[in-house]
């Protein structure tokens, strides 16, 4: 693949992101639930002020925080995966880099404008500016129930599985992650195997060596001896 086909891939993925993400914010109120799938796959509409999957800091500069980390991690990434380009590292890494600063990138926009594009900065904000909260929607409860009585501090209490709810952006960011995690020596193994050095060329067919073998007794001259 050329350099150009990964940096598509990034394109891609913050497009999609977007797409999706305005489609919910113009289609669908704050916590409306629409149905896909049956019961086990369903778009929920919820603004998250933390990271991926919903994770949040309880902190009064938490989002700020988040939002200057994502700035930082999206810099280097792109910094490392150029670098990875330039030294043709294996294409697999480099898609999985793709997806990981596409996913970045999706999420970090929501985080640095939607405060003040869309009107939803996190409450408490002093300034829409680095408050924004990432738009969520896509929502997999695969099944309920409750825990085992028996088990310590969480026994008898109910669950749902998988109750986290995330985006386009949050998938592609998973994905590269599991990918680099899962197929590290296959993406690294050809700056892991030493340098040989090429062997000698050696002439295989026997026709051929008989022939220089001739040839080389035919250039050697008799050596004469003397009689007396």
């Amino acid at each position: 693949m050329k350099a150009v086909h990964y940096y598509l891939i990034i394109v891609i993925v913050v497009v999609l992101d977007q797409i999706s993400k305005m489609a919910v914010y113009f289609n669908m109120t704050l916590n409306e639930d629409i149905p896909v799938l049956g019961t086990w796959f369903r778009l929920h509409y919820i603004l998250n002020e933390g990271m991926a999957f919903g994770i949040t800091l309880d902190n009064d500069y938490g989002k700020l925080f988040l939002s200057l980390f994502r700035i930082i991690a999206i810099a280097i990434l792109i910094y490392f995966f150029q670098g990875q380009i330039k030294q043709k590292a294996n294409k697999f890494l480099l898609v999985s880099l793709a997806l990981i600063i596409g996913g970045a990138l999706g999420n970090g926009i929501d985080s640095v404008f939607y405060g003040v594009l869309l009107d939803n900065a996190a409450p408490g904000s002093i300034t829409p500016w680095l408050h924004g909260q990432v738009i969520d929607m896509l929502y997999f409860p695969l099944f309920n129930g409750r825990f085992p009585e028996w088990l310590p501090f969480v026994g008898g209490n109910y669950f749902s599985f998988f109750s986290a709810i995330f985006n386009l952006a949050d998938t592609a960011i998973f994905l590269g992650a599991v990918s680099i995690i899962l197929f590290h020596n296959r993406m690294f193994e050809d700056e892991q195997q030493p340098e040989v050095p090429d062997a000698p060329e050696t002439n295989t067919n026997p026709a051929e060596n008989l022939l220089d073998e001739n040839s080389v007794v035919e250039n050697i001259e008799p050596t004469q001896t003397d009689p007396h």
